[in-house]
């Protein structure tokens, strides 16, 4: 059994740790962290963990914290997790962050995608990038996990096995993302407001959304050559999910069969990841950490369609698989 810190517990992805990790044989929260005031109760903050876990939301030190976790799990904002980690990880702390603090291995493009001074470059070489379908290995032995953000994985999982393969050219690749509004997080905002999102659908952020840099690192440093792609998320009126259309070129004469069965063979083995012959849709996956994945041939393009949720696959769940990995449990347990 290991005990479990989660900071930042007031969240959506802290919400759906704890519903995960209640059912995990082999873990125990023992510390929720929130800088509210008076120490609320989780159930109070979450209403849907009544009976379920009696913890309150503790204004703690990261030595405080250490003294109670063996993996702590960062739900905090981004900029803010570069200053726990160095005593977490002194401490002999496993870290899994939910935040992008550690995903992009630049500190220059991070500061230029996240207008923020990275605050831990010491420990931005150690960081693993956490999607276990492409790096299992590394994250078995990490001491310090950066959980890949939603629409990256969503998107990496499609793409990367195509152009590993070399099946599809690394550059002029259009990604079409839509999201579930918890995607923008708990925090009030007049885009997330009721009246403002509902019975419509908008684009953001396009051409400057910051996982842009993440998916072009992610499927580069996979592929081995530089990949150029260009991502416009958008914003559906439902709770969670994300279903991601991505275009992009054949090289030389491919056909849809050959697509599919590269896809099949590559992920024959994964736990979460299924190539289905239909057109998926973000119901198939909803509240597990599944990611369904196909592929089509349509006027000499190759078009990958994938979904996930983005809570569970795209954020809580996966980081739950990374800590069964880093912890040598099942990776399949409690998920």
């Amino acid at each position: 059994m290991i005990r479990v810190a989660i900071l930042g517990a007031t969240g959506y992805s802290a919400l759906e740790l704890v519903r995960i990790l209640l059912k995990h044989p082999e873990a125990q929260i023992t510390a929720l962290t929130s800088r509210q005031e008076g120490n609320p109760h989780i159930a109070m903050v979450h209403p849907s963990l009544v009976g379920r876990i009696d913890l309150r939301c503790e204004n703690l030190e990261p030595s405080a914290v250490a003294a109670r976790a063996d993996c702590v799990f960062c739900c905090l904002p981004h900029g803010v997790v570069t200053s726990w980690v160095p005593p977490l990880l002194a401490a002999d702390v496993r870290v899994i962050d939910l935040s992008a603090d550690y995903r992009l291995k630049d500190p220059e493009v991070y500061t230029k995608w996240y207008a923020l001074k990275h605050g831990d470059t010491k420990n931005l070489p150690r960081a693993v990038y956490g999607l276990p379908e492409l790096y299992r290995s590394q994250i078995r032995e990490a001491r310090l996990v950066a959980n890949p953000g939603c629409y990256p994985t969503c998107a990496a999982l499609a793409l990367g096995p195509l152009l590993k393969a070399g099946l599809i050219e690394p550059r002029g690749i259009i990604i079409d993302s839509k999201s579930g509004v918890s995607g923008a997080g708990r925090e009030l905002k007049l885009t997330t407001h009721y009246p403002e999102c509902n019975e419509s659908v908008s684009a953001y952020n396009v051409g400057t959304h910051r996982h842009t840099p993440e998916i072009e690192q992610t499927l580069a440093a996979f592929c081995g050559q530089e990949v150029e792609i260009i991502f416009t998320p958008h914003l559906i009126p439902m709770d969670r999910g994300i279903l991601t259309t991505a275009y992009s070129t054949p090289r030389g004469s491919v056909s849809e069969d050959q697509l599919k069965e590269t896809l099949q063979k590559f992920y024959a083995d994964e736990p979460f990841v299924r190539v289905v012959d239909h057109l998926p849709g973000t119901k198939d996956t909803c509240g597990t950490n599944f990611c369904h994945v196909t592929a089509r041939l349509v006027r000499g393009k190759v078009i990958t369609i994938s979904c996930e949720d983005n809570l569970v696959k795209g954020a809580s769940g996966q980081a739950v698989q990374n800590m069964n990995l880093m912890f040598g449990f099942p990776e399949t347990m409690g998920l």
